[in-house]
């Protein structure tokens, strides 16, 4: 049984009365969030939250379409190719409420009944907050704060966790050495998979532990960021 947000948010998709908001047609659901934007960005969070408002739709019988950010889910429906017409409604998951990336998300779907869930309000006045039918706060609305969305959020099989150890400096290979160029290519490599990457450091010793350094070394260890 759903409880929190998720309960008032399908509370509040609740049918409109008809002619109460000349203009504006029923329809699917277009879900949107932070993970919407191409010169936004994807926490953790904002992806947990975009799963338990889609899992909560989907058991209410509510179709919906997510709008996708192309540099995060490349190939799935980007926010730029959903037509506001097919549209009833536009519910914004999780993060802070501001922006320009709102203030347009408002501009465009003007028609649409616009909902936001989970969410921090900043500052209440601010246009990115106002331009919302109904906010569904879980933070700064002047309530009790509520638990975040990302908290019950489905989750699906743990990806396979990768240690990444990589090497710069070690200049005594010389004209030999290519480290720069098989760094380039596994980072390029591993960013494609669906995986947990986790730095690791193979030295067991610096020179302060007993251990000299190798000559002209300046090494140092990276890891890919997380972006899964």
């Amino acid at each position: 049984m759903l409880a929190g947000l998720s309960a008032e948010l399908l509370r509040t998709l609740a049918p409109e009365r008809p002619g109460k908001h000349p203009g504006r047609v029923p329809g699917r659901i277009l879900l949107t969030g932070w993970f919407s934007f191409v010169d936004g960005e994807v926490t953790a969070g904002d992806l947990l939250a975009q799963r338990q408002v889609s899992a909560a739709l989907d058991r209410a019988g509510l179709a919906h379409d997510t709008a996708w950010s192309p540099g995060f889910r490349p190939g799935a429906r980007p926010l730029d190719a959903a037509d506001p017409a097919r549209y009833g409604t536009v519910v914004f998951a999780c993060g802070p409420l501001h922006g320009r990336q709102l203030t347009d998300l408002h501009t465009r779907f003007a028609r649409c009944r616009r909902i936001a869930v989970g969410v921090s309000v900043v500052d209440a006045g601010d246009p990115a907050v106002a331009g919302f039918d109904q906010v569904l706060a879980r933070d700064g609305d002047g309530t009790a704060p509520q638990l975040d969305l990302a908290a019950s959020a489905p989750l699906g099989a743990a990806p396979p966790v990768v240690g990444v150890v990589l090497t710069y400096g070690q200049g005594e290979y010389g004209a030999r050495r290519s480290h720069g160029h098989v760094t380039e290519t596994l980072t390029g490599w591993i960013h494609t998979k669906d995986c947990a990457r986790v730095e690791a450091d193979t030295r067991l010793a610096w020179a302060t532990g007993g251990s000299a350094p190798r000559p002209n070394s300046s090494w140092r260890s990276s890891a890919a960021s997380i972006s899964c």
